[in-house]
């Protein structure tokens, strides 16, 4: 009678991995109930493996959108410094004319190629050509600032809309076209007496 007494405690705990109960006494949850248990415990930020893939997925994503829609231009996705009407305005203003310092870089460049070369006339030429376009670079880009200023002036007469447009009309033509952000949104040659203010 002891030796049945002794061998029956080590069988207890075995009997449940069997039966229909777990460890705890719960009932052995369903293969359902698991599954909405570790989609909860992924999305719950635990730091897990899981979690941290989803959640540099959701960044990701969120990154692309935000990407795409300041690429069309939609208000909502613009950084604070390109929004407002205003500043559609300039950048519609300056995108619609031809001007020689967006290709300010692409010159540099050769000068900067063409200054290795070891020949004094190409030096002296190359030196004189430089000045010249960074000369013509300098009465082009007066002169849109000047009528930008004009315009501006003319179609928002508030002075606290016209501050920093005239730096940030320098800052968009130094860019290249290809390369401005948001981009542009009317072809080159666009020359109207009165833009239509963007809505």
């Amino acid at each position: 009678m002891f030796g049945q007494k002794r061998s029956s405690p080590p069988e207890t705990p075995d009997a449940p991995e069997n039966g229909p109960l777990s460890g705890k006494g719960r009932p052995t949850p369903s293969r359902k109930e698991a599954e909405a248990a570790r989609r909860a415990n992924v999305r719950a930020p635990r730091g897990s493996k899981q979690g941290k893939k989803a959640s540099r997925e959701a960044d990701r994503l969120a990154r692309a959108r935000q990407r795409e829609g300041m690429l069309a231009g939609d208000p909502k996705y613009l950084p604070a410094r390109d929004q407002g009407p205003v500043r559609a305005y300039v950048r519609d203003f300056v995108d619609g004319r031809y001007t020689v310092a967006e290709y300010f870089i692409f010159m540099a460049l050769i000068v900067l190629v063409l200054g290795f070369v070891p020949n004094v006339s190409v030096q002296q030429f190359v030196s004189f050509a430089f000045f010249m376009v960074a000369a013509l670079i300098v009465i082009d880009t007066v002169i849109l600032i000047v009528q930008l200023r004009m315009r501006v002036k003319k179609e928002f007469p508030d002075k606290a809309d016209q501050k920093g447009t005239t730096l940030y009309a320098l800052m968009r033509v130094l860019q290249y076209r290809r390369l401005r952000m948001p981009k542009p949104r009317v072809p080159r040659g666009t020359r109207k007496k009165k833009q239509d203010k963007p809505s």
